[in-house]
């Protein structure tokens, strides 16, 4: 399916508002006279959560002068330790996730609600914004669901195929959801009012560069096939243990390896290191030249990974996390199957020869590698947050 086909608008209100980017934009007269415009965005407790939220804050401050982004997440969330790092003011308040496995914590729910009710509330007193948009995770619900006791203008932005809780359960009173992938419309019920809009997820946008160079910063050779493997910063142990074992037994010898363990399992796997043609690290930060030079990825199918996946069109192996919360990431993957744009590989399937077969058959066929990163690039959206921000924008009084 090409972009410009499941870019568009899936829902429209009855009465759309118009948006001109320059002189037609009306801003409150305190914002012209230079007070900041105020606009929350709540999300967290996962960084599938957060970076959302954070793409689209750039992309507000980057919009034009006099809009504040503010962002608001869990003290016992990512957040805690990513928010500081960035140069936007915060609030992290008292909230915590429904638990579904280990639901007797959900005990604790009468006087977690009211703290986080109260806190929610002095952060909508001294904020006083002009729209609240919620990211996803438990740090968005109560924000967004006060923000529209209240009459605030709220917009959601769902990352997954699957829908989340709270995605479907404000989406009736929100009057705009963005989402990820198209597939998650038919799962929400949204009101008369709300706009529903299939945009892609807000990532940073793809850094322009050759493959050849990127070869060379990774003291790779080049004319060899490159795979390129991670599991996030925390990496993913499966998917470790696969990839260990297709090394040992010299399942993957006539291509290059770029591995990004996950922090936790640096140490143990740098062993594993072949000067040339296996590159192990932690993590890649930045992670473009990995991307740039890949031929193919395997990884799980978190919302923000697929996202990027796409954006660069790499063709993918995907690898679900079996414990994600609703098996999201499983919906994922097999939406990505189903448009022909990535390979869904379970994790109870995978093993060392599983794994070394699937590459090396992919790798070995140039045509059907490319016709994965070509539909993979068709459901790209690398401005998907200059564009979400656009739509968001035309709430403004």
């Amino acid at each position: 399916m090409r972009s410009a086909d499941w870019q568009r608008e899936l829902r429209f209100p009855a009465r759309p508002p118009t948006f001109t980017p320059h002189a037609a934009l009306r801003i409150p007269h305190w914002v012209r006279r230079g007070c900041a415009l105020r606009i929350l965005l709540a999300g967290g407790g996962t960084g599938g959560h957060l970076m959302p939220a954070l793409a689209l804050a750039q992309s507000l401050r980057d919009a034009g002068r006099g809009i504040e982004p503010v962002l608001v997440g869990a003290e016992r969330g990512i957040e805690a330790d990513v928010l500081p790092r960035y140069p936007f003011r915060h609030h992290l308040l008292p909230m915590e996730p429904i638990y579904r496995r280990t639901w007797w914590k959900n005990l604790r729910w009468p006087l977690i609600v009211g703290r986080a009710w109260r806190a929610v509330g002095r952060v909508l007193d001294a904020e006083r914004p002009a729209i609240v948009i919620g990211t996803g995770g438990y740090a968005a619900g109560p924000v967004v669901w006060r923000a529209q006791r209240r009459g605030l203008p709220t917009v959601l932005q769902e990352q997954n195929a699957l829908a989340g809780l709270a995605t479907r359960w404000l989406a009736r009173r929100a009057r705009q959801v963005h989402l990820g992938f198209p597939e998650a419309r038919e799962q929400l019920r949204p009101g008369p009012h709300t706009a529903v809009f299939a945009l892609g997820n807000p990532i940073r946008r793809p850094e322009p560069g050759s493959r050849e160079t990127a070869h060379g910063a990774l003291g790779l050779a080049p004319e060899r096939p490159t795979l390129f493997v991670f599991g996030g910063s925390q990496g993913a142990r499966a998917i470790n243990y696969a990839v260990a074992g297709a090394l040992e037994r010299r399942l993957l010898d006539g291509i290059n390896v770029v591995w990004g363990t996950g922090t936790a399992h640096a140490d143990a796997l740098a062993r594993y290191a072949v000067p040339g043609r296996v590159v192990v690290r932690g993590f890649f930060d930045p992670i473009a030249p990995a991307y740039r030079a890949a031929d193919l990825v395997v990884a799980r199918a978190g919302a923000m990974t697929v996202a990027e996946l796409c954006a660069w069109g790499k063709p993918s192996i995907l690898v679900p996390l079996p414990t994600a919360a609703a098996d999201h990431q499983t919906r994922n993957a097999v939406a990505l199957a189903a448009a022909g744009a990535a390979i869904h590989l379970p994790e109870e399937r995978l093993t060392p020869f599983v794994l070394a077969q699937e590459v090396t058959g992919l790798v070995a066929d140039r045509s059907r590698l490319e016709g994965l990163g070509t539909r993979a690039r068709g459901r790209g959206h690398p401005d998907a947050a200059k564009e979400i921000v656009s739509k968001i924008l035309t709430l403004l009084p």
